[in-house]
């Protein structure tokens, strides 16, 4: 796992500009995905963030087994595109 500023140096090396200029463009592409997400924010290539309605279901507590009722709530997924996981994967 890399640190964000190992992320920054990595993009303004492999793009070929400042760590500066790397680093906003990342807060950029973060700030981008924040405002979009509930509109569904894609990445190409890499994968899609989407905002998922999660229905009310019946759980169990693990400590005692009793029966408990879980809210319905939004979630948010990234579902990650099938080049990216085959490359991944292979």
């Amino acid at each position: 796992m890399k640190t964000k500023s190992e992320i920054i140096a990595a993009l303004a090396e492999t793009v070929g500009v400042e760590k500066k200029q790397a680093a906003e463009m990342l807060d950029a592409l973060v700030g981008m995905a924040i405002r979009e997400a509930s509109d569904g924010f894609v990445i190409p290539g890499l994968g899609k963030l989407v905002k998922v309605e999660r229905a009310a279901r019946t759980g169990r507590n693990p400590a005692t087994g009793a029966s408990i009722q879980i809210p319905a709530k939004t979630v948010l997924k990234f579902k990650i595109a099938k080049a990216a996981k085959d490359a991944i994967l292979a």
